[in-house]
C-alpha cells in the first residue's frame, strides 16, 4: 500500500510538474508587434491600450512586445511585414491600404455616411466583423477592429474655408480615394501626405489646409501653432476605425482561448477608445478656441450638396471593385435596417437621421 502510495504521487508530481512545463511552454510564445503611428501621434494609445490589455489577460500563453510606428520599419511597410511573418502583428488605419483593394477604404470611414456608433452596431451586429476578416484573409491575415473615433475635426489651415466655395483651386491634405473623388468635384485637390508631415506642410504653405484627426489629436499634434481657420464638420471622414492585422499563422498557433482573450480585449478596447476621443475631442475643442483658432460651419444646403456628391461617388467605385460594392452593399443595409428603430427614437438616437443614402439597388447591380 505505500508503494502505491508513493507510486500515486509520484505520478501526481509528475503531473504537475508537467502541467507548469506545458504552462512555462506557452509563457515563453511571444509577438512583435508593430503600428503605423509614431510615439508622437496620440492614435497610437488604441494599440497600446489593446497590447497592454492582451498582456493581462492572456500573460501565461501570450505576450506581445510593442514596438512603435518607425522603430522597427516605415508604416508603410507593416501590412507586408504583417502578411508574410516577418512581424506577428501589426495596429493600422485599414484606408492605408484602398491602392490593394478599394474595399479597405470604407473598412476605414466613410464620407458622410457612418459615425461612430454605427461603425459599432455594423462590426458587432450588422456583419460588419465577418467582411473585415474575408479583407484581410485575401492577404493572410487575420483584423480585430478595436478602435473607432467619431468624425474628424475638419479642415485646418492658414486660408479660411468658409463656405464650398472656398475649397476651388485649395491644395488639401486628404486621406481616402472617396474623399479624394469628392473633394474634386468640389473644385479642391487632394494631397497625400503622412501625419508626421502635415505640421510643416501647414506651416510652409504646402497645402493650403489639412485635415488628420480627432480635435485632441490634431490639437496635441502642434496644429493649433500653424493654423487660424478651421471648417466645420468633418464630412470627408464622418468616423474611422482601427485595429491589428494578425499574421494567420500566428493566429492558428494560438489556442481557441487565447484567440478569444484577443477578441475580448479588442471589444473592450473598442469601447475605450470610443469614450476616449470623446472626451479629447471636446478637451481639443476648447484648446483649439483658446488659441484663437476661427470655427467656420458649413450650411445644412452645403452638406446637403457633399452627400449628393458622396452618394454617386460610392455608386462609382462599387461597381468598379466587387470587393468594394460588398462592402457598401452591406452598410447601406444596415442603415435602412437600422432606420426602423433609429428615426423613430429621435431625437435621443445613437445614429444620424438620414434619408438620402447611395442607391442600394445601383450598388447590388454591381456585385
Amino acid at each position: 500500500m505505500k508503494k502505491m502510495t508513493k507510486f500515486a504521487l509520484t505520478g501526481l508530481a509528475a503531473g504537475v510538474a508537467l502541467a507548469a512545463l506545458s504552462t512555462t511552454a506557452q509563457a515563453q510564445e511571444r509577438w512583435t508587434m508593430t503600428s503605423t503611428w509614431p510615439d508622437s501621434l496620440d492614435l497610437i494609445q488604441i494599440d497600446r491600450h489593446w497590447a497592454d490589455l492582451v498582456n493581462k489577460l492572456a500573460g501565461d500563453e501570450l505576450q506581445i512586445e510593442f514596438r512603435a510606428g518607425g522603430t522597427l520599419m516605415p508604416g508603410t511597410e507593416v501590412f507586408d511585414a504583417t502578411e508574410t511573418g516577418s512581424i506577428e502583428a501589426a495596429g493600422d488605419w485599414p484606408g492605408y491600404w484602398a491602392g490593394r483593394n478599394p474595399a479597405f477604404s470604407p473598412l476605414a470611414t466613410t464620407t458622410m455616411l457612418f459615425n461612430g456608433v454605427d461603425y459599432l452596431n455594423w462590426i458587432q451586429q450588422w456583419g460588419g466583423w465577418d467582411l473585415y476578416q474575408e479583407i484581410y484573409g485575401q492577404y493572410n491575415m487575420v483584423y480585430l477592429p478595436y478602435g473607432i473615433t467619431n468624425n474628424e475635426s475638419g479642415f485646418m489651415g492658414r486660408t479660411p474655408i468658409e463656405s464650398l466655395a472656398d475649397l476651388d483651386g485649395k491644395r488639401l491634405r486628404l486621406s481616402g480615394r472617396d474623399q479624394g473623388r469628392v473633394l474634386e468635384q468640389l473644385g479642391g485637390s487632394q494631397v497625400n501626405l503622412a501625419g508626421g508631415e502635415i505640421y510643416q506642410a501647414v506651416e510652409r504653405g504646402v497645402v493650403d489646409a489639412a485635415e488628420f484627426s480627432t480635435p485632441g489629436v490634431d490639437y496635441n499634434a502642434g496644429f493649433a501653432e500653424v493654423v487660424e481657420h478651421w471648417s466645420v464638420p468633418g464630412w470627408h471622414q464622418s468616423a474611422s476605425v482601427f485595429g491589428v492585422m494578425i499574421n494567420k499563422d500566428a493566429w492558428d498557433a494560438l489556442s481557441e482561448e487565447t484567440q478569444e482573450k484577443l477578441k475580448i480585449a479588442a471589444d473592450a478596447t473598442m469601447a475605450w477608445s470610443l469614450a476616449w476621443s470623446e472626451r479629447g475631442s471636446t478637451e481639443g475643442t476648447e484648446n483649439f478656441i483658446e488659441a484663437g483658432v476661427q470655427i467656420h460651419p458649413l450650411s445644412e444646403e452645403e452638406l446637403d450638396r457633399i452627400q449628393e456628391i458622396t452618394n454617386e461617388v460610392i455608386v462609382r467605385g462599387a461597381c468598379e471593385h466587387p470587393d468594394h460594392a460588398k462592402v457598401y452593399h452591406s452598410m447601406v443595409s444596415y442603415l435602412e435596417h437600422y432606420a426602423t428603430w433609429r428615426d423613430i427614437s429621435a431625437p435621443f438616437n445613437m445614429s444620424r437621421t438620414m434619408d438620402n443614402l447611395p442607391s442600394l439597388e445601383e450598388i447590388e447591380a454591381c456585385l
